[in-house]
């Protein structure tokens, strides 16, 4: 798929200066820069203004709400991207109910930075350019790895970020534990001129998307595609072919855009995991794109079920 890594989140060429995270004189250095800069994050939200990620000097007052360290994102013309999590700051107006949620339209303002606010990625991501993109997913994705593995997984004891925050070590047994990616595949399968889409229990009244699940130990992309896709709506899968892949923090995932061609078409749903499932032709689809199909609109702009599908639709998977 020649045009893969136009997906959100698919990727800017960003410097991620890795050679820094090992030397933390040199980083310190590198963060002394008055050209350095940091990005903000709050529970998860990045701070934005208008159609861009905020990138502040490393001394303005605002990273003094900001969690003790910075986490190293990369390099960008020869001076480094850091990040700050400010978590721990109580906005004007309290947390909102909707915080993590499906769809969070809140925005939170910090009083020290004026014309931005904290939004939620997946409602802003479509707008940002790719590299403040890849910039607020690596920053939000790692975030989010340090505050659910805050104790070692080997014997219990608090580990302590290492490696600029790309590593958490145990002062107790010496165990060193890395960023979690969990992954995930997501399967555009098509029968002749249909595909096959569902919907999960709790999703916005008409939202379609692809089939997607995680991958299991000891299994490949390929058996993992045809397993899902068996266990959520009892159809077969026959051929399987790599697509695009995509970057997916929410919280973790790296979702693994496949192929796949049904060799049968009889619906059969697990309940638990899918509340609906039907076959699309490519008119059909045509019309829930255009927003004139009475029942169907297709997945959530950003993700890579909708950039898999109008490529489907446009007969551009090559």
């Amino acid at each position: 798929m020649r045009h893969a890594e136009e997906v959100t989140f698919g990727g800017s060429g960003l410097d991620r200066a890795a050679e820094l995270r090992e030397r933390p004189e040199e980083l310190e250095r590198a963060m002394a820069d008055p050209d350095a800069r940091a990005v903000l994050l709050w529970r998860g939200k990045p701070l934005v203004a208008e159609d861009a990620l905020v990138r502040l000097p490393l001394g303005h007052p605002a990273l003094e709400d900001a969690a003790p360290g910075r986490t190293l994102l990369g390099r960008e013309n020869g001076a480094v991207v850091v990040a700050a999590d400010l978590s721990g700051w109580e906005p004007e107006g309290g947390v909102p109910e909707t915080l993590g949620g499906f769809s969070d339209t809140s925005e939170q303002a910090h009083p020290a930075v004026e014309g931005a606010a904290f939004a939620d990625l997946r409602r802003v991501m479509t707008r940002l350019g790719p590299r403040d993109a890849e910039l607020a997913a690596t920053a939000r994705a790692l975030f989010g790895w340090h505050g659910s593995h805050g104790f070692c997984a080997r014997c219990g004891a608090a580990s302590e970020v290492a490696l600029a925050g790309w590593q958490r070590v145990c002062p107790s047994c010496g165990a060193r534990h890395f960023p979690r990616t969990d992954p995930v595949v997501i399967m555009l399968v098509t029968r002749g001129n249909s595909v096959l889409v569902g919907r999960a229990p709790g999703w916005p009244e008409g939202m379609y998307s692809c089939l997607a699940g995680f991958v299991e130990p000891g299994e490949t992309i390929e058996a993992a595609v045809r397993r899902e896709v068996r266990e959520e709506v009892g159809v077969e899968v026959g051929r399987v072919g790599y697509l695009a892949s995509q970057p997916w923090p929410f919280p973790a995932s790296l979702m693994i855009g496949c192929h796949g061609e049904a060799t049968s078409s009889d619906i059969t749903l697990d309940p638990v995991e899918i509340e609906e499932a039907l076959w699309l032709s490519r008119e059909e689809l045509a019309d829930a794109f255009a927003g004139t199909h009475p029942k169907v609109w297709p997945a959530r702009d950003g993700a890579i079920a909708r950039f898999l599908l109008r490529n489907w639709l446009a007969d551009r998977l090559d």
